[in-house]
């Protein structure tokens, strides 16, 4: 469901999958600040997409097991073929459900729910935060995770040819996606007060891979995932943008091309993510 309306397709997984490996740690800090008043052990992760978030708060809790639910079975495929690979298949199950649907499945009575990047793709999300409070049990937290827009990646003065590219590209697709995203970058704070959650933190995290980049492999990971991001955003701002800028955009994204995003070793991941804490009372 992170991208619910997107065709699932295996550009979409791999993105996640990069995501996943590239914001490992970063993930792991966000459920070691959770202010949990014991150790779960039945959370439900909505619109878990290819796992980060499942596999993320297994490690973190390992008495807990997870249901994962998504809308898309390309995606749990995914996710249950690494379950496998990882050894914790007993302890995680998958639930394909679309969660703009006004019924929802049972998905029992979690002490932890958690939503990373899903809350702003539902129409209704005010429907899916009663549906979340109602389903957990009293004194249960609910985390959601929202990131600020698309990460950047590249230096600001790059490319040398089109200098300050990477913004100008952001920012005809934050106002597109804001013409059919409205929840995008939604201060969710009231929204779960209205549900009826107290609202027990809230915490802007800032994404910064600078300096991890001596470990090769990383390197390539945000490599990748930088070309898979700007692919996608290119679909959908190609039209607007200056010929000029269009060119440059393509020049990056050309992998046989000596400027090829690839053949880059200033890449950094760059972007923030709000969690907030919410407690059924």
């Amino acid at each position: 469901m992170n991208h619910a309306h997107d065709h699932a397709s295996d550009g979409q997984a791999e993105i996640l999958d990069l995501d996943a490996e590239v914001l490992a740690e970063h993930t792991a800090s966000i459920t070691a600040w959770l202010p949990l008043q014991a150790d779960p052990r039945h959370i439900v992760d909505l619109g878990c997409g290819t796992g980060a978030g499942t596999f993320a708060l297994l490690d973190r809790f390992p008495d807990a097991h997870v249901t994962a639910v998504d809308a898309s079975a390309e995606h749990l495929q995914r996710l249950r073929s690494k379950a496998c690979s990882r050894g914790v298949q007993e302890r995680v199950r998958t639930v394909q459900a679309d969660l703009d649907e006004a019924a929802w499945p049972d998905l029992g009575s979690p002490d932890l729910v958690w939503a990373s990047a899903s809350m702003h793709h539902m129409a209704h999300p005010d429907r899916a935060l009663r549906a979340v409070h109602e389903m957990l049990v009293p004194g249960g937290l609910f985390a959601v995770v929202e990131l600020a827009g698309h990460p950047r990646f590249l230096p600001e003065d790059a490319p040398e040819d089109r200098p300050g590219l990477e913004e100008r590209v952001h920012g005809e697709a934050d106002r597109l996606q804001a013409e059919h995203m409205p929840h995008r970058g939604a201060d969710w704070g009231p929204l779960l007060t209205t549900a009826g959650f107290t609202v027990e933190g809230e915490r802007v995290m800032a994404v910064n891979t600078e300096g991890t980049h001596a470990e090769g492999t990383h390197t390539e990971a945000i490599g990748r995932y930088a070309l898979g991001v700007l692919q996608r955003i290119r679909t959908a701002v190609a039209d607007t943008l200056t010929p000029e800028d269009l060119a440059a955009l393509d020049r990056l994204l050309d992998t046989g091309s000596a400027h090829s995003i690839l053949r880059r070793d200033d890449l950094t991941v760059r972007t923030e993510r709000t969690v907030w804490a919410a407690r059924r009372t």
